[in-house]
């Protein structure tokens, strides 16, 4: 199955890096202080920003204070962090203007992350630091789209969890949905065109100034 698109937008954890042992051993200890239920708590974290999931499970508390606690132990916590398959070879066979990366992490946490992974960083990136709202929200992909200098009709979004294709799709983007996490009828209900395992299944074609070709292998669900 070929697409064609201008640009492609990636999440990062989950899609280009496996960092699920980490967070859910920082957000377990967080929930556990906090008194909440820890798998609770990390399916609510994942894919959405920090200080989304601390708003809503402790309404009028210190937000600033407690996403630095959850921020600085991730950035501590590297313990397990590795690329996922096909990340490496996707994101190298890609021209450096056609793809960013559009990640619910802070900065600081992204590059670390980046680079424990050994992954190469875009020209420019969108972080939690960088949007008023974050997933399922459409600014993200929307600014991500427009750090390429692109509209996000033309862009590929390449995302594992549910609140991200919603993000996506309501920015106007198509989405390839990685079952990393979340299943694949759970993307698919989320809007995803089209669902792989991982980035192994995503090759690209061609690669030109009119834009990119991109085949899906046949493990397409």
């Amino acid at each position: 199955m070929l697409i064609e698109a201008a640009g492609v937008l990636f999440d990062m954890d989950g899609v280009l890096i496996d960092s699920t042992p980490a967070v859910e051993r920082v957000w377990k200890r967080w929930a556990v202080e906090h008194g909440f239920d820890p798998d609770y708590v990390v399916a609510k974290a994942h894919g959405r920003p920090s200080m989304t999931t601390i708003r809503e499970l402790l309404p009028g508390s210190d937000y600033d204070a407690e996403n630095r606690i959850v921020e600085q132990r991730e950035i501590s916590d590297l313990a397990g962090v590795r690329p996922l398959p096909g990340a490496l070879e996707l994101l190298t066979s890609l021209p450096r203007h056609r793809w960013t990366i559009v990640t619910s992490s802070t900065r600081a946490l992204a590059e670390v992350r980046l680079r424990t992974a050994g992954l190469p960083s875009p020209e420019k990136f969108v972080t939690a630091s960088d949007v008023t709202h974050g997933k399922p929200h459409p600014e993200p992909y929307a600014k991500g789209a427009a750090v390429l200098g692109l509209a996000p009709e033309s862009c590929i979004v390449v995302e594992d969890a549910p609140a991200g294709v919603f993000a996506g799709k309501a920015a106007g983007a198509r989405v390839i949905g990685i079952s990393t996490i979340a299943s694949s009828d759970e993307l698919r209900a989320a809007g995803a065109d089209w669902v792989c395992t991982n980035c192994a299944d995503i090759r690209v074609q061609r690669s030109d100034d009119f834009g990119l070709e991109l085949e899906l292998c046949e493990r397409v669900k």
